[in-house]
């Protein structure tokens, strides 16, 4: 017999969020080439959101949020690698609006 399946449904503030893979090195914006071995303190990544709970608020699912991975909860879905963490704990969402954003752009 072969095992069920189970949908997975977040819960309260809770947001499950599949992180961005970078490339194996970056540049800066003068073209200096930033090997992947270098480790740089407190830098956000973006996500997108996979999953939202009933009291999230500002997010919903299929946005790109800006995050701290360090200290938050890892879980492995069918081999894919996702964060669990609190809505309060986003620091940004990209959105195509302007209404009340940076001015800056993806």
């Amino acid at each position: 017999m072969a095992d069920p399946k189970f949908e997975i449904q977040m819960l309260h503030d809770r947001v499950m969020v599949k992180v961005e893979q970078d490339s194996e090195e970056r540049r800066s914006t003068a073209g200096i080439v930033i090997p992947a071995t270098v480790k740089m303190a407190n830098r956000l990544v973006w996500g997108e959101v996979c999953g939202v709970g009933a009291n999230a608020r500002a997010v919903k699912v299929g946005d790109k949020v800006l995050f701290n991975p360090e200290d938050q909860y890892e879980v492995e879905v069918h081999g894919q690698a996702y964060l669990v963490m609190r809505e309060r704990d986003l620091h940004a969402i990209a959105t195509p609006q302007t209404d009340n954003g940076t001015g800056l752009y993806l």
